[in-house]
């Protein structure tokens, strides 16, 4: 391909995308799955024209889906605002993705287990990706919910990420030692170096609230941006769970005022903070956007619809797509005290993190990807099909910013709501008029 072919390809994709996330705000329809079948859709096209060298995809995809993973926690780190009214909402997302993630990775491990007769150490490997909400996917899809489910969804998403991606790089630690993954040492270890996380994010935040005053220049953001990749590369080099860091530093981002003590705050200029905040989230939704077009579409690229050569991929991703559901079903259910399924249960997609970890599989020295069951072709089908299901989520609640108007023919249980204040239904037309006269 030609540097004029590519210039017509890049422009005409980002429109494309553009206009998949228009449609998918009116329609509540995931612009994910618009991304992923367009890349399909291509790669078909390339292989019949016969452009068939596309090895490069192995080394991109992983780099933009790690860059697009920082900008999509950070992004939706900046939007949540934190203070002490919040805090029993975010209790409730860190609770509910520790429990719904630990839940899934112990079932699905049994699952590998006693169907496809895998080792303990492997199951564990391919139920962890399995089992994490994608954040990529599920904070731009819960804008159709109440204010409230929302940033539920969000902090739920976003601890699901974070501690995916910590109990992954765990597990696997402990594997490749042949050490047991349940262990007191290694549970106290591992305490300890989140609690140091913790500690080094802080710093690190500090110094780059300091930086965005101190800098002069004209471009300055992408300079914040690109240390903060540079933050989590060495965190993955020492195993380090650092996108603690990216999220902490959009949490003090965009609520310095409520979290830094009042000695750090008399070190900081707040009004030039602020006033440079407002950029910084416009560039990070806008770095986000393309990152994240580029990812599914490259994603949807690397599949070729040839592999679907039996009905096995299909089967094994329905069994895990529904175990995956109705462990959620049970542990909302049971937190919330409603037998009937809420516009939350539906909000589990798989996406981004899952590819993602089932990439840096293929780099474990103890396992063999290509012959295992559960592979990219079963990925597909859970990611497509807790996105479609996704969509029924989203469509079976308008978004009223968290305000319910009670409907006398609609069950109040088809509702999940955190203190949603009641409004009373409105009196009959015939009413109405009786007053009126």
């Amino acid at each position: 391909m030609n540097t004029l072919s590519i210039l017509f390809v890049l422009p005409l994709l980002i429109i494309f995308s553009y206009l998949f996330d228009t449609f998918a705000r009116k329609t509540k329809f995931p612009a994910v799955i618009l991304l992923i079948i367009t890349g399909i859709l291509i790669r078909t096209a390339c292989n019949v024209y016969g452009y068939t060298d596309f090895d490069f995809l192995e080394n991109l995809i992983p780099v933009l889906g790690t860059i697009g993973l920082i900008l999509i926690v950070l992004e939706g780190a900046v939007e949540l605002e934190i203070n002490r009214e919040k805090l029993p909402l975010i209790l409730k997302g860190f609770l509910a993705a520790l429990f719904i993630l630990i839940a899934n990775i112990w079932i699905l491990q049994w699952v590998f287990g006693v169907l496809f007769k895998m080792e303990h150490n492997e199951a564990v490997l391919y139920a962890i990706p399995l089992s994490i909400i994608s954040s990529a996917v599920a904070i731009p899809s819960a804008v159709g919910l109440l204010s409230k489910e929302k940033e539920f969804v969000t902090y739920e998403s976003t601890f699901s990420d974070i501690l995916g991606i910590m109990i992954f790089n765990y597990a696997i630690r402990q594997f490749e030692s042949d050490q047991s993954l349940i262990g007191g040492t290694a549970l106290v270890s591992l305490g300890l170096q989140i609690l140091g996380v913790i500690i080094i994010s802080l710093a690190i935040t500090y110094i780059l609230f300091r930086l965005l005053q101190q800098i002069h220049h004209h471009v300055k953001f992408f300079l914040i941006l690109a240390l903060l990749i540079l933050v989590y590369a060495f965190g993955k080099l020492f195993h380090l769970p650092a996108l603690v860091t990216i999220f902490i530093f959009g949490i003090f981002l965009s609520n310095v005022k409520s979290l830094l003590p009042q000695f750090l705050l008399k070190c900081l200029d707040i009004e030039q903070t602020e006033k440079g905040f407002h950029e910084f989230h416009i560039l990070t939704a806008e770095s986000t956007f393309i990152v994240r077009t580029f990812f599914f579409l490259f994603f949807g690229f690397s599949i070729e619809i040839i592999y679907f050569d039996s009905l096995s991929p299909i089967i094994y991703g329905l069994l895990i797509f529904v175990v995956m559901f109705v462990i959620r079903y049970v542990y909302l259910s049971a937190t919330t005290l409603k037998i009937k399924p809420s516009a939350l249960v539906y909000m589990s997609p798989r996406g981004l993190i899952s590819i993602l970890l089932f990439i840096q599989l293929k780099e474990v020295s103890f396992l063999n990807t290509t012959t295992s069951p559960i592979n990219e072709r079963v990925l597909l089908v859970v990611i497509l099909g807790s996105m479609l299901v996704m969509l029924l989520g989203t469509l079976k609640k308008p978004k009223n910013d968290g305000i319910i108007i009670s409907d006398p023919n609609v069950d109040e249980d088809e509702d999940f709501t955190f203190d949603s204040p009641y409004i009373p239904p409105s009196l009959d037309e015939n009413e109405n008029e009786t007053d009126n006269s």
